[in-house]
């Protein structure tokens, strides 16, 4: 249910061109050789997509490498993903060339120093850095470094480290779970924003500013819940929309999205008129969300039928982002919305 202060966007709606976690299996490495009287030759360049073991191949080339396709979520589109300080995650790459001797390190978003000292890279699975914030993979070998785009790691801070109702500062109230215990959710951390961070893609058309809460509070870093299976779910509704509407998903035509409330903290939460005690935005799997689906300049309440319509089309196509959905179309709304979450179980209502 909407109480955030509204923040328009208008993305475009392109896919990268490298196409809670997905966890995407590793692929065959492809080489293409020809021999002819005992003379190996190059036919075209090799492309290695990691495996655990790493094949060795006989042929080195220069370092290049991009996030593989299953790193952008079943949508296409996601850009980011999570772990906790040193947690081993997968993070799946494509490397052009031979993989073997690879190692890898951490850059900040913004910087090219790097923050942790370098691993060998052995496959799918890489550590995370041991400090919270927001990282890109790099690559090195032979004195060459490659940072990896497309794909950023936000690495959390724990919610353990909650101290009361603040987070290093930060106001955020206090969870079900922490008065009631039992069957209550708890976020498992918090990314660590900094001001530089807002405009950060977290997927074709949602940058982390929209899932920050806008609660007045002006101290800077910001601390936010944000599960990427909601964020894949959100591409694949606005996807679906387009297919609905008899657009190309793949057209260059823009996509006016309105995100009126992303994470909310609990104690905003609490500010919130008609607000569930147990909102799901305050564990970051909920938005919500106004679409402009006929491209008409405004958003309607015929808008938000189709955006609903979207939603049951996407649950039924991927049952595993089952969750609810609100449908807020009534006068007493300036702009109709609807509400969208992947809290893994159906439930339907109307505002």
């Amino acid at each position: 249910m909407s109480g955030q202060k509204s923040s328009r966007t208008e993305r475009r709606n392109s896919r990268p061109t490298t196409g809670h976690r997905e966890r995407a299996g590793w692929l065959t490495v492809a080489a293409f050789l020809s021999a002819a009287l005992g003379v190996v030759e190059l036919h075209q360049p090799t492309t290695t997509l990691l495996k655990k073991p790493f094949e060795q191949l006989a042929i080195v080339r220069a370092l290049t490498a991009a996030p593989s396709a299953d790193a952008y979520g079943r949508s296409g589109e996601v850009r980011l993903r999570v772990a906790l300080p040193n947690e081993e995650f997968e993070y799946p790459l494509e490397v052009d060339g031979d993989p073997s001797g690879l190692q890898y390190s951490w850059v900040r978003t913004g910087s090219e120093t790097l923050v942790e000292a370098a691993r060998p890279l052995g496959g799918a699975q890489v550590v995370a850095p041991s400090s919270p914030g927001m990282y890109h993979l790099a690559l090195l070998r032979d004195g060459n470094r490659r940072v990896v785009d497309g794909v950023a790691v936000a690495v959390l801070v724990p919610f353990e480290q909650k101290l009361g109702a603040t987070l290093n500062g930060y106001h955020i109230g206090t969870y079900l779970a922490e008065r009631l215990g039992g069957r209550h959710d708890a976020p498992e951390g918090f990314m660590e924003v900094q001001e530089s961070d807002l405009q950060l893609s977290v997927t074709t058309h949602l940058r982390i500013a929209d899932f920050v809460t806008h609660d007045g509070q002006s101290g800077w870093p910001r601390y936010v819940a944000l599960d990427p299976k909601l964020l894949d779910k959100l591409e694949l509704v606005f996807s679906e929309v387009r297919r609905l509407r008899g657009e190309d998903v793949d057209s260059l035509r823009s996509l006016a999205l309105d995100i009126h409330s992303g994470f909310r903290t609990p104690l905003y939460n609490r500010g919130v008129k008609r607000s569930a005690r147990d909102s799901r935005h305050q564990y970051g799997d909920a938005a919500d969300v106004a679409v402009d689906a006929n491209f008409d300049g405004h958003y309607t309440a015929a808008d938000s039928r189709l955006v609903a319509l979207a939603v049951e089309v996407v649950e039924k196509d991927h049952p595993d982002l089952s969750g609810g959905m609100g449908l807020y179309t009534s006068r007493r709304y300036r702009t109709p919305y609807v509400h969208i979450d992947a809290r893994g179980r159906r439930a339907r209502w109307r505002g």
